[in-house]
């Protein structure tokens, strides 16, 4: 009889499941199901129902099994990556009390500025928590809660994640893990440990409303009867402590030592890399988070990658195909025009306050392929600017990963290579998170049988790098890229008090 393992990637646009083969490491079966976000909610404001997720998450996994004509008796454990930050607050019914908060969510730049405040100012933040205090991370939302909603913060009782609620659907144990936990800003990355002064500067009484803490390589439980019966499972399916999906990303990249740095190309941009000890950055710039496997994530996220990218193509109609096709006709560094990414506001650096702005628009640069050119190599620069942070913090990458919907480009693999300076290379299995998801649970499902198995092994084993997809530095495109990076950086710092004045002006 087979041995399966099923990963799981809930995330803003998707829910992806995977059917792993637990001897091999090969899919034998995937599933997905896309929603979108709340529509008609305020500038800033991104939030999801997490009745979308469980849904979603029932059609992939069923998708998947089906694919893989798997028997209920052949899986045997079961993980789940969620994107981070979001705010999923229960009441003492286990019953979702609103839509929850989402990590690409802004409008809570008040509340940052309120809790770095009560902390002690940046320097405070950071000697407390590891991190400074960011609209994205779940902090500030618990406090927006508390100062917009106080009918729904009075009846909240418990503080989940998204990985975390469907955690809780599935086995009805509602904790969290310090991977995904150190993306809300509430817990020491140095110590894994609650962080009492973060916590009562939200309020009092909040301690109590956040969930117990438990090991990356340790089980939530079994899947509860009625759900395992829903999905065609047993309840002796084991669902493993999961995490965010980059530390899970993270994990299904073979990012499980250091050397290896991951950059994940999605609808935000994300580069991380494996620490064996908490990188704290003092600049407050790189967030200094806790992997999944027990050990540390420093991490830098941009808000904006195929965001502009798929901006550009739906307005001119294209294919992905048409639209790699039309900006390979244009050279590098299209004449030029250069992209501010910042649709969504931006993290890093922080910019909540951003937008897009093209610099160098001129009758030679408004072909439709240099603004598809320019938005691929505007997000990457985007991306550099803090990969160059991670460098100076002594996190230096011998290859990275690339993973998401922008590495299945070999255009974009390419600028990516000349941008950062150093090997790109995919991987045979392009779901990074599922993958790392379905991994973990390989791993808590065998240390759970005795098996006294490492992460490292597992890794070792199963993630494989795609030979056929490597793309590698060229000299004069690298030199052409470090000049256009220093104008992106300029004009950035230079547009920062203009961002907050136009938003003024247009609220």
């Amino acid at each position: 009889m087979r041995t399966l393992i099923v990963g799981i990637d809930s995330g803003t646009q998707s829910t992806k499941a995977l059917v792993v083969d637990a001897s091999s490491g090969k899919v034998l079966g995937a599933g997905s199901m896309g929603y979108g976000l709340i529509e008609g909610l305020p500038p800033g404001a991104k939030e999801q129902d997490p009745a979308v997720w469980v849904d979603a998450t029932s059609k992939a996994i069923k998708t998947a099994l089906r694919q893989a004509k798997a028997k209920p008796s052949e899986v045997r454990a079961l993980g789940v990556s969620g994107q981070q930050h979001g705010f999923v607050p229960l009441d003492k019914n286990g019953d979702v009390i609103r839509p929850a908060k989402l990590w690409c969510d802004t409008t809570t730049e008040e509340e940052c500025v309120q809790l770095t405040e009560r902390l002690g100012g940046l320097k405070g933040a950071i000697k407390a928590v590891g991190n400074a205090i960011l609209p994205g991370f779940t902090a500030p939302k618990i406090l927006w809660l508390k100062k917009h909603e106080p009918s729904h913060f009075k009846r909240l009782a418990t503080v989940l994640l998204p990985h975390d609620y469907l955690n809780y659907w599935l086995t009805g144990r509602a904790v969290m893990e310090c991977g995904d936990a150190s993306g809300t800003a509430l817990l020491d990355v140095r110590k894994r440990a609650w962080h009492s002064g973060a916590i009562t500067a939200i309020d009092s009484k909040l301690a109590k409303r956040l969930p117990t803490l438990i090991g990356s390589d340790e089980a939530v439980g079994k899947v509860k009867a009625d759900v395992a019966k829903s999905l065609g499972l047993t309840d002796e399916v084991l669902v493993s402590a999961g995490g965010g999906d980059n530390m899970m990303g993270a994990i299904g990249t073979g990012n499980t030592e250091p050397g290896v740095i991951t950059a994940s190309f999605g609808t935000s941009g994300t580069i991380y890399a494996c620490a064996g000890k908490p990188v704290v950055d003092p600049a407050g710039e790189i967030a200094s988070f806790c992997d999944s496997t027990n050990r540390w994530l420093p991490l830098l996220c941009t808000m904006n990658v195929t965001v502009a990218t798929e901006l550009i193509r739906r307005h001119y109609g294209w294919t992905h195909a048409e639209f790699e096709k039309a900006a390979r006709k244009v050279a590098v560094g299209s004449e030029g025009l250069t992209l501010l990414p910042y649709l969504e506001g931006e993290r890093t650096p922080n910019i909540p306050d951003g937008t897009g702005v093209w610099l160098g628009v001129n009758h030679r640069t408004t072909n439709p392929g240099h603004f598809a050119r320019a938005a691929m190599e505007g997000v990457t620069m985007g991306m550099n600017y803090g990969l160059s942070r991670l460098a100076k913090l002594g996190v230096k990458p011998t290859q990275i990963r690339a993973t998401g919907g922008g590495a299945n480009s070999k255009l974009w693999r390419q600028i990516m290579a000349d941008v950062f300076n150093a090997e790109v290379v995919t991987l045979k299995v392009g779901e990074g998170a599922a993958y790392g998801a379905a991994l973990q649970a390989l791993w808590s499902w065998r240390r759970q049988s005795g098996d006294d198995v490492s992460i490292n092994e597992l890794t070792e084993r199963f993630v494989k790098v795609d030979p056929r997809q490597r793309a590698t530095p060229n000299e004069e495109a690298v030199g052409h890229y470090q000049e256009l990076q220093g104008l992106q950086n300029a004009a950035s710092k230079a547009l920062r008090k203009v961002f907050s004045q136009h938003r003024q002006l247009i609220a």
